[in-house]
Parts: structure tokens; C-alpha cells; sequence
């Protein structure tokens, strides 16, 4: 029989949430599949955009689950779904069935998964919520680097195929025993019982209609759109615009990586000390300088390293503290539920920022259009914070 502590809940929480974050991973599996199987550039490219476009949708219902049969169940669950598609993937030489298998099936299995460390964390450590929160999805964003090694090892020795067929395996087996550690504490399970002593535990249905949600969520969307947007096109912005190499431009995706895991440690431990919505502010106003000098600027190695980086350091953050904010303005009883819907606001600023490009079609202008709308989010911290009060304990004493 497993003991659970706070500190086996968070090495569960760890391990489990570098093994989804390796959807990120997904860019090392165009060439060869695309060598193997001929298929089109664009082809590959899109059972991307499907597995993060079901990871985002799948967190509403995730969410909702996991906080009516607990997060252990709800994370084994996902550990198969994402695993399996993998597996399922290596066996497959049809387009449709790739989109099926790792798009559908895996992108599913991301978002249950996703959810359940974050929310069965905070409640095992109330008073260092920003600190733990960043942590475990500070994991999620240094999987994908962690993993990358070894799946290019395993690309380059076994094949493509084969390296679905492994990587599944070792995905599918470490979240299922890491999953079996996400317990919430009985505390928490009592109807009056509240970790962290929020005043309003607010059920779906009653967050969505009080103006604070909308705040919130709009402010979480304007915060994911420039680090969505940097991530996805950060090899062509350095091609393009600093006139990099292709490997020297390729160098960020593992840089972006990085700050990315650093930001969410980072941000989320400064908000347990300053606040959650002064670090807000300040991840605004930092990415809106950074998106301007990228277009006004003539860029250089150093200098669009330094810029890029300081995007994803900040996208980060952003990433480790609104599920923070959301359990601190709504409750935690429903955390799961509430940040599922929440999180809806990533999967359209995944939308946003490509659309944004394709319509503008100058990436100059599209970064002036995201700094515009960094630095609305800065104005609507302004006005958000001086509507709401925070629990006392989003600082730390």
C-alpha cells in the first residue's frame, strides 16, 4: 500500500507532468515520418495543432472529473490515453489514422493528465501554492527537453516507428505509477474543510457568471498569446529576422524550453511573496517590451536570444500562476472544473497569435499587434486589482 506525504504527492506530480510535456517534443517526428510514410509537411504539421487543440479541450471535462473521482483515476486514465496513442501511432502509415491515434487519442490523454498535479498540489501546500504550482508546471515545460535526447537517440538507431512504439511505453508505464502518488489530502474532502481558507467555493456555473471571470480569463488568454505565438515560429524568427543559420536558430527551441520551466518556478514562487496580480503586471509589461524591440529593433544572436527568452520566461509564469488565481478568486473545492474552463483561454491564444501572422502577413507588424495586447493585459491587471482581494495566504508570511 502507497503512503502518501505532500512530498511523494509532488514527485508524482513531477514525473507525470515531464512525461505529457513532451508533447512539445512533437517537431522531432516530421522528418522521419515524412521520409517513411511520405506524407506533406503541412500533413505532419496539423496532427500537432490537433493534439494540442484536444489537450486544451480536454481539461473542461478532466477537470470536472477529476474533482468528482479523485485525480489519481483521472490521471492513470490519461497516462493510457497518451501512452497508447503513441503506440498505436507507431503501427499506423495512413495520415487520418496518425491525426486519430496521436491527436485525438494522445492530445486527450495530455489534458487529463495536465490538470491533476497542478490541482492536487495546491491543496497539499496552501501556503506555497505559487511555489509548487511552478514546479510542477515548471516540469511540464522541461520535459520536452529533457526527452528530447532520447528521443532523437532513439530516432537515429531504431526509427521512427519503433521510437513511438518505446517512448509510448515508457510514457504509459511512468504516469500510471506516478499517478497512483495524486491523492488529495483528507482535509480537503470534508464539505466545510478548506486548505487554504478561500471564502468562495464556487461551482462552474457560478464562476461564469460573476465579471471577475471574465477578467480573468481574458487576462490569461492576453498572457498566453505572444509565448504561443514566439514558440511556434521562434526557428523562422531568427531565420528571418536576425538571420541566424538554420541550427543556430534551431538553438532556441531548447532555450525557450528552459525559461519556460525557469518562469514558472520563478514567477510562481515571487507571487507567494509579492502578490499573484503585481507579478502579473510585471510579466505584462516585460513581455510588451520584448515583442516591441523585436520589431523595432535590427536583431543580432545575442540580441534576439535575450528577447525570445525573456517571452518564454514570462509565458511561463503566466502558466504558474493563473491556476493559482483561479483557486484563490473561485474556490478549491472545484478547482479542477473551474481551471479546466479557464484554461480554454490557451488552447484560442494558440489560434490567436497564427492568425494574427497569417492575416497581417509581416511578422514586424504581428509583433507590435502582441505587444498592443500585452500591454492591455497590463491595463486590466490595473483594474482587476483594484476590484479584487486576495486570500492572505497568496504571500507568504
Amino acid at each position: 500500500m502507497i503512503t502518501h506525504n505532500k512530498w511523494s504527492v509532488l514527485i508524482g506530480a513531477v514525473v507525470a507532468q515531464l512525461c505529457v510535456g513532451t508533447i512539445y517534443t512533437w517537431s522531432l517526428y516530421n522528418n522521419p515520418l515524412m521520409e517513411k510514410h511520405g506524407f506533406t509537411e503541412p500533413e505532419v504539421v496539423l496532427t500537432f495543432s490537433i493534439a494540442t487543440f484536444m489537450f486544451a479541450f480536454a481539461t473542461i471535462f478532466s477537470g470536472k472529473l477529476q474533482d468528482r473521482i479523485g485525480p489519481r483515476i483521472v490521471a492513470t486514465i490519461g497516462g493510457i490515453l497518451y501512452g497508447g496513442g503513441l503506440i498505436l501511432s507507431s503501427f499506423v502509415s495512413n495520415i487520418t489514422l496518425l491525426y486519430f491515434f496521436y491527436g485525438v487519442i494522445s492530445g486527450i490523454g495530455v489534458g487529463f493528465v495536465y490538470v491533476c498535479p497542478i490541482t492536487t498540489c495546491v491543496k497539499w501546500f496552501p501556503h506555497k501554492k505559487g511555489m509548487i504550482t511552478g514546479i510542477s508546471v515548471g516540469a511540464f515545460g522541461l520535459g520536452s527537453f529533457i526527452f528530447k535526447f532520447i528521443i532523437q537517440g532513439l530516432l537515429d538507431t531504431v526509427g521512427v516507428s519503433n521510437t513511438m512504439m518505446i517512448i509510448g511505453l515508457i510514457y504509459l508505464t511512468l504516469i500510471i505509477i506516478a499517478s497512483q502518488f495524486l491523492v488529495v489530502p483528507e482535509l480537503s474532502k470534508t464539505k466545510t474543510g478548506s486548505l487554504d481558507h478561500t471564502k468562495n467555493e464556487l461551482t462552474v456555473k457560478q464562476m461564469i457568471h460573476t465579471k471577475t471571470f471574465y477578467f480573468v480569463w481574458l487576462l490569461f488568454f492576453f498572457g498566453c498569446t505572444s509565448g504561443l505565438l514566439v514558440i511556434g515560429l521562434a526557428k523562422d524568427i531568427g531565420m528571418k529576422e536576425a538571420g541566424l543559420e538554420l541550427h543556430t536558430a534551431a538553438n532556441a527551441v531548447a532555450l525557450i524550453a528552459l525559461f519556460n520551466a525557469g518562469g514558472r518556478l520563478i514567477w510562481g514562487s515571487l507571487s507567494d511573496r509579492i502578490g499573484r496580480l503585481t507579478v502579473v503586471l510585471f510579466m505584462f509589461i516585460i513581455t510588451s517590451i520584448c515583442m516591441l524591440l523585436l520589431s523595432v529593433v535590427s536583431l543580432n544572436l545575442y540580441l534576439f536570444f535575450l528577447l525570445v527568452a525573456g517571452i518564454a520566461f514570462c509565458f511561463g509564469g503566466f502558466l504558474a500562476v493563473f491556476p493559482i488565481i483561479t483557486g484563490e478568486l473561485f474556490g478549491s473545492r472545484n478547482l479542477g472544473s473551474n481551471y479546466g474552463v479557464m484554461y480554454q483561454a490557451y488552447g484560442i491564444a494558440a489560434l490567436a497569435g497564427p492568425f494574427i501572422n497569417l492575416y497581417v502577413n509581416n511578422l514586424k507588424t504581428t509583433f507590435i499587434v502582441a505587444s498592443m495586447v500585452a500591454l492591455l493585459g497590463a491595463l486590466i491587471t490595473l483594474i482587476l486589482s483594484s476590484k479584487v482581494e486576495f486570500p492572505s495566504t497568496s504571500r507568504a508570511s
